[in-house]
């Protein structure tokens, strides 16, 4: 998360009171991305839009819409860099800063209706709220921390590694062994 002193990478600030009406394209330029990329530890960002329908709901404005980025990461396994695409819905509700106050119990507490289907909330004060941010905040929850390239499996037989779901050591020897006990007997 960016701190408020820190400007962020993609910034869209969207003035409350004239909400447009039809969809808000937010494409990064080649600056944007080389920022966004270094923030999440990324080798590169090729491309990143964003979709999002505005509409002012009674206390808050919901923003529904797509993501689309084209990345480029490293594997966890071999360390190469590899492309990955995302595709990832947006669903937020941006509410002004006091909103969230009304929802303190009497202890304090942010009591939080788990049978509500409302999507994230995103606090916001003044007059406009940064849409570019929360894209970007999107796309780093998006990202795969793990993800695996196209040679983990080569990299793993390399080092020695068992491959992808395969169960080595003392305690799945002991398992495996087991198992086989039980299919003779059946």
């Amino acid at each position: 998360m960016v701190n408020a002193t820190t400007t962020p990478e993609l910034s869209r600030r969207i003035k409350v009171k004239s909400l447009p009406g039809d969809m808000v394209v937010i494409e990064a330029d080649a600056g944007e991305r080389a920022a966004l990329a270094r923030r999440f530890s990324l080798p590169g960002i090729d491309s990143l839009r964003a979709e999002i329908a505005l509409e002012k709901k009674a206390k808050a404005i919901r923003a529904n819409g797509m993501l689309y980025a084209a990345i480029r990461q490293s594997c966890a396994i071999s360390g190469e860099d590899f492309p990955a695409n995302i595709a990832e819905e947006i669903e937020l509700n941006f509410v002004e800063e006091h909103t969230l106050n009304e929802a303190l119990d009497e202890d304090g507490e942010i009591v939080i209706d788990l049978e509500s289907d409302d999507c994230d909330e995103i606090e916001y004060s003044g007059d406009a709220f940064d849409l570019g941010e929360a894209v970007a905040q999107t796309l780093g929850l998006a990202i795969d921390p793990y993800a695996e390239g196209p040679n983990a499996s080569a990299a793993r037989e390399q080092a020695g590694l068992a491959s992808e779901g395969e169960q080595t050591g003392p305690l799945a020897e002991g398992l495996a062994a087991g198992l086989a006990a039980l299919r003779k007997n059946d």
